[in-house]
């Protein structure tokens, strides 16, 4: 019993500052609208300042508390608020992601700049490590107490203000309408920069309670992620709740320290799985909260999730069908948003390669890094490029176009590529090669102080990046140029006849799209280390616009699906039917198998005919019934946490993981249908779009037999 009071009450003081840091996220997605990620690095940046103050120069508690969480901390947050976030009421989520994320690499590089990583510095509980009293016959210092204590009266204050004020109650409409608001006398700049004040007010006491509870060592990644992992608190209350939110602190908290005290100690992946608990509640809460918003985290959490129980070899892997699926939403833009047609999105990254590789690296030997200089140079040729093949497309459409993509494609193989023999520059008379040697040794990119060179870094930037664009066209398609580019598609015609300039609209749309491309492509080059012609064959690029047309090109999850099938699953699927053929002797079963493999990329998109909308979609719309029936797919879920959890406890190996998943993806609809079969019936399907070729005659047709023409789903379904 004591030993449990002990991890309860360690518990509650962790969930309380973790509640504090949720607390300041909520309020300022409340107001503003804006999900700060930079929350923990202000968290982070307070403590220092407080160390430095306190300890560094002497001065007593009180004065540097009061001077870091009352003035200068608020101080920030405002500052924040009125210089940057002011301005990103209106702009697309991916740019206020952008932007905060920006601004957390600011500070963390801002506090190695001041205070030197390699000196160690501790911080101390308040009134030292003497002041103390018991409860229960558990000693609980005064630090502790008071983070608990402060815990709870914040979560009660912010509640109150948002409830019982007129104040709260105004703060909460600035993020639904400051124009409304202000027509009512209601000040919404001056609410919204009050509520960043108080929030990085609220990040600077977490951060400043959390260090000597957490072991007194200063760190900057150690802070920042240790205050990030209030983001699964304050998705329990959805950003909204702060009752929900705090009491998903005192959760995480209480499982935290349960787990290091009553899991066995031969179990060595606990440790592990404390630390990466949060992120896996994360996953768990958003699974169970569907957002438009969200869905890029879900990925970026599974990812996390599955670099805890994958080798460096298999992270490359999966990295390389990441880079793909990012060459993949370039025609997602183009094809699948605009309708224009390119079979050469590989050679785009070609192009942006060669950039980069004489261009763009830094250093030499194991330290040479691609610098930031040389990614944006790279994707702003490879961007001109893009512009110079569409001017001469400009007139070309449907199959036409993709003969001139394809064209441009085999020329990068032909001409470019195989460019290995030197040259003499005509004017610097110094010997060049686009292509020396037939190779390129890439080395991974290093941006500030993130370094790409370990498997796991280069796995979850490709993610968070691939997340980035993938919400940025989301919101693009939403935009009006995004209703340009499908007004374009619908009909060329029509849409030059309402004033739009189909030139400047195609040429645009061309050098995104090729940009996009471009960045793909050195990342794969990164990953890859060294690249030669068969990189990027023409073949490469069919296939990838194969397999993204087949899981979906106008959305985002069609062309990670595309991405992950060519760059990852099929090689793999590939390269395992081999090794187990040669360790049976060579040939037989496995043979056949590794051989069915190659040739199953093929099948799959000969089978486009019976779903030409894409795969995904299917898959969604299968799945959508069992919202109707949750525990089954909370059934699902748990099914598939046991899964992974035995995987991280060794007792079974990552190819389990695989076939438990796909056996879960299959029984857990079947389950649904069984148990509320009224929830998985389907209305027949209705011809909701006659052919273009039927024109005006053929709706008269119709109209005279007695069908009446039908121009929408809405009128089909009315």
């Amino acid at each position: 019993m004591h030993l449990f009071l002990v991890y309860t009450i360690l518990g509650l003081v962790t969930g309380s500052v973790y509640g504090i840091a949720a607390s300041g996220l909520v309020l300022t997605y409340t107001t503003s609208g804006i999900f700060n990620f930079a929350q923990g690095a202000m968290a982070m940046l307070a403590a220092f300042t407080y160390w430095q103050f306190r300890f560094g120069w002497n001065w007593p508690a009180p004065l540097a508390l009061f001077v870091v969480i009352v003035v200068l901390a608020p101080l920030v947050g405002a500052i924040l608020y009125g210089g940057i976030m002011r301005g990103l009421r209106e702009t697309a989520e991916v740019t206020k992601i952008v932007v905060t994320i920006g601004i957390m690499l600011g500070l963390i590089a801002l506090a190695q700049w001041i205070w030197n990583p390699v000196a160690p510095r501790t911080d101390q509980l308040f009134f030292g490590e003497n002041a103390k009293f018991q409860i229960f016959g558990v000693y609980v210092t005064d630090h502790e107490a008071i983070a608990l204590g402060c815990g709870v009266l914040i979560a009660v204050g912010i509640r109150l203000l948002f409830t019982s004020t007129r104040t709260g109650v105004a703060m909460r409409a600035v993020v639904d309408s400051p124009a409304l608001l202000q027509l009512n006398g209601g000040r919404p700049e001056r609410l919204a920069a009050f509520s960043w004040a108080l929030g990085a007010a609220l990040a600077a006491l977490a951060g400043i309670l959390i260090t000597p509870i957490s072991g007194g060592t200063l760190d900057v990644h150690v802070l920042t992620l240790l205050v990030l992992d209030s983001i699964a608190a304050a998705m329990f209350g959805r950003l909204r709740s702060i009752w929900w939110t705090f009491g998903g602190a005192l959760f995480l908290g209480l499982a935290s320290t349960y787990i290091l005290g009553y899991f066995p100690a031969t179990w060595s992946w606990a440790s592990d799985f404390r630390i990466a608990l949060p992120m896996i509640v994360l996953f768990v809460v958003l699974l169970v909260l569907p957002h438009e918003r969200l869905r890029g985290a879900i990925l970026l959490v599974v990812v996390l999730a599955l670099e805890q129980i994958m080798g460096s070899a298999d992270m490359g892997t999966l990295t390389v069908g990441i880079t793909y699926a990012i060459i993949a939403l370039s025609l997602t833009l183009l094809t699948g948003y605009a309708g224009e047609i390119n079979l050469a999105p590989v050679s785009f990254g070609a192009i942006a390669t060669i950039i980069v590789f004489h261009l763009g690296l830094s250093g030499t030997g194991s330290s040479q890094r691609i610098t930031l200089w040389g990614i944006v140079l790279g994707i702003a040729v490879t961007a001109v490029v893009g512009g110079l093949i569409a001017l001469p497309a400009l007139r070309l459409r449907g199959l036409y176009l993709a003969l001139a993509t394809l064209a441009f494609g085999v020329f990068v193989s032909d001409m470019i590529i195989a460019d290995i023999s030197p040259h003499i520059l005509p004017i610097f008379h110094v010997h060049f090669s686009i292509f020396p040697n037939g190779a390129l040794q890439v080395p991974p990119p290093k941006v500030g102080p993130v370094d790409l060179n370990s498997a796991k870094t280069f796995l979850t930037v490709s993610t968070v990046i691939f997340v980035l664009v993938g919400v940025g066209l989301i919101a693009l398609r939403r935009s009006n140029y995004g209703r340009r580019l499908t007004a374009m598609k619908d009909s060329p015609a029509a849409a030059a006849t309402l004033g739009q300039n189909l030139v400047k609209l195609k040429l645009s749309v061309f050098m995104l799209s090729a940009a996009i491309a471009g960045l793909g492509g050195i990342l794969l080059s990164a990953e890859s280390g060294s690249v030669n012609a068969n990189t990027f064959i023409i073949f490469v690029s069919l296939a990838l616009v194969m397999l993204t047309v087949v899981g979906g090109i106008g959305n985002v999850a069609g062309a990670l699906m595309g991405g992950v099938l060519a760059g990852a699953a099929f090689q793999a699927l590939t390269s395992t039917f081999q090794n187990l053929s040669v360790d049976h002797g060579g040939g037989g079963f496995w043979s056949v198998m590794a051989n069915l493999s190659l040739v199953a990329p093929a099948l799959i998109g000969v089978s486009l005919g019976r779903s030409p909308s894409g795969a995904v979609p299917d898959i969604v719309a299968s799945y959508r019934p069992l919202w109707q029936v949750k525990w089954v797919l909370a059934l699902g879920v748990a099914a598939e946490l046991v899964a992974y959890l035995l995987v991280l406890t060794n007792v079974m190996g990552n190819w389990w993981l695989v076939l438990a998943t796909a056996a879960i993806a299959i029984v857990t609809p079947a389950i649904g249908r069984a148990v509320r079969p009224d929830a998985f019936r389907t209305s027949p399907t209705v011809v909701t779009e006659l052919p273009h070729a039927l024109g005006q005659r053929g709706r008269r047709t119709r109209a005279m037999e007695g069908v009446p023409a039908v121009e929408s789903v809405a009128d089909a379904r009315s």
